[in-house]
């Protein structure tokens, strides 16, 4: 039995794909660095090898599977190319697994991962189901009959895929360290719109989605009247949220989501319209949807006494936008504290007034240093530049983070997609030992 050996198993769609070919029965090992990540928490759940980077660990034999992150001069690749071992690139792999299942690929520039992660489960509950998520889950069937994936725009990988449906959630400009400008971005996507092979799901509240062409229907979804599945008749709690769907103006059915924000209903529309064109129930979806716990990183929420902390992946504008808007939801009396991370240089330069803009819809920010990238690891600007923007902010450390401490009964909005984790570990830290003292 071939061994696929992963360079850089730690990567977030990485190591979801590890999980997948290791449940479908396949030999699994791989190497990273020695450092942490939460993605390889599943894979150790699975005794999953993991080993160092190094060169002896690629074996006669083995197919290797590269990371996009990783050049051709890596160590590893080096020496599979010097013993004859076939190296393929994560998603040319991917690309060419999923023609073996009813491919759904997840896509936009903003709820991928959530969309996925909801799909995943949905889909799931009508018939066997692999999926691959961007947060480093991922489960495999011998049997499935559907395969979902978060499909990244970035560098145009996901134009490796001919999926046979296409959702596409929103076009906005990020990446701009890749992307020119919107117009770039919308052509990505336009490029990938020609490959689907049944349907494209697209949300038809997004301008740049409206201009879509395709040689299949595209159907869209969201709150606007002009839709093919449109939400009305939104009603949001601090519970979730329930709304009607109406398809091309009739009523299709009623639904409740444990979810908040309006990206919520969003994602969910097109969850409904995909399984409404592959024949999957009202009850069915519903059933689902209730049982829906979500997925790593998106509005995770910890308790410690009478402090909320909330773990959100959001790292533009946009996003940012969305999660404070979900917390006012279902905290509308208390008081929110954003403590938000800058991911990479370009993109922190390029948003630096959207970021302002969106960070001081919290009651107060707080801000971490800048986190760069393996490609960048300075600019030309500090996280001071963005704090002179934001009345009443402030940049804090770890080992200050006890200045929270003064917001008594707060929420608190740890974003970001670098390790502002290790900011909630500290200020947890600080929480349990007052609350046992």
């Amino acid at each position: 039995m071939t061994v696929f050996h992963f360079t850089g198993i730690k990567g977030s769609g990485m190591s979801s794909l590890a999980q997948i070919l290791f449940d479908a029965g396949e030999q699994v090992q791989g190497s990273d660095v020695d450092k942490y990540f939460f993605t390889e928490q599943p894979l150790r759940e699975r005794n999953i090898p993991i080993f160092i980077f190094n060169a002896d660990n690629i074996k006669e034999g083995m197919t290797v599977i590269a990371g996009n992150a990783f050049p051709d001069d890596h160590p590893e690749l080096v020496r599979a190319q010097e013993i004859g071992v076939e190296i393929i690139r994560y998603h040319k792999f991917l690309g060419e697994y999923i023609g073996n299942y009813t491919s759904i690929a997840i896509t936009g520039a903003h709820g991928k991962t959530s969309t996925t992660g909801l799909m995943a489960h949905v889909v799931g509950g009508y018939k066997p189901t692999s999926y691959l998520i961007g947060d480093g889950t991922g489960a495999g069937h011998e049997n499935a009959d559907f395969f979902v994936m978060e499909a990244c725009e970035y560098r145009r990988h996901f134009l490796a895929y001919n999926p046979d449906y296409a959702v596409m959630t929103n076009i906005d400009f990020d990446h701009p360290d890749y992307f020119a400008n919107i117009e770039d971005v919308y052509s990505a996507f336009q490029s990938l719109a020609l490959q689907v092979k049944k349907a494209i799901i697209a949300c038809g509240d997004d301008e740049q989605l409206q201009r879509i062409q395709a040689k299949v229907p595209v159907v869209y979804y969201g709150f606007g009247a002009e839709n093919d599945f449109e939400a009305r008749n939104v009603e949001k709690t601090t519970k979730g949220t329930k709304f009607d769907v109406f398809v091309r103006n009739e009523f299709y059915s009623t639904f409740f989501i444990p979810l908040f924000g309006d990206h919520a209903v969003l994602n969910t529309l097109a969850v409904i319209t995909l399984c409404e064109y592959e024949g999957i129930s009202p009850d069915i979806i519903q059933e689902r949807l209730h049982t829906y716990k979500g997925v790593k990183r998106r509005f995770t929420e910890t308790d410690i006494g009478d402090t909320v902390l909330i773990d959100d992946y959001a790292h533009h504008p946009t996003e940012i936008r969305a999660t404070i808007q979900s917390a006012r939801q279902k905290f509308p009396e208390r008081e929110l504290v954003a403590i938000f991370q800058p991911h990479t240089f370009t993109r922190t330069q390029a948003f630096l007034q959207d970021f302002a803009d969106s960070l001081s819809l919290a009651d107060t920010a707080y801000l971490c240093d800048i986190f760069g990238s393996a490609r960048e690891t300075q600019g030309a600007l500090s996280i001071h530049d963005l704090a002179s923007l934001i009345e009443g902010s402030a940049v804090i450390t770890t080992e200050g983070i006890d200045i929270l401490t003064k917001h008594k009964g707060a929420v608190f909005l740890f974003m970001g997609a670098g390790d502002v984790h290790k900011f909630q570990d500290a200020f947890e830290d600080v929480l349990t030992n007052n609350e046992t003292a």
